[in-house]
C-alpha cells in the first residue's frame, strides 16, 4: 500500500471543509416587502417601450421591486 504524504491530506481535508461552509453561505429567504424605486423618465418615449413591456408583464414586481414612474419633463443631455 502507498503512503499518502501529510500535506496531500491536509490540503485534501482543507478543500472539503471550504466546500462545505460555502454550500452553507447561500440564503434562500426571500425578502417581504418589495423595494420602492422612482424611475425619472425625461419624457415618454418610445425608447422606454422595454421597460413599460417589463412594468405590464410583472418583471418588477417578481425581481421585489416597486417601481413608481414620474415624468420630469427636463432636457436629455
Amino acid at each position: 500500500m502507498k503512503k499518502v504524504p501529510i500535506h496531500k491530506m491536509a490540503s485534501c481535508l482543507l478543500v472539503c471543509i471550504l466546500l462545505v461552509s460555502l454550500c452553507a453561505c447561500g440564503s434562500k429567504t426571500k425578502k417581504n416587502s418589495p423595494t420602492p424605486v422612482t424611475l425619472n423618465e425625461v419624457a415618454h418615449s418610445i425608447f422606454y417601450a422595454p421597460m413599460y413591456v417589463a412594468i405590464e408583464e410583472g418583471y418588477f414586481k417578481d425581481e421585489g421591486i416597486e417601481l413608481t414612474l414620474v415624468t420630469g419633463f427636463g432636457a436629455d443631455v
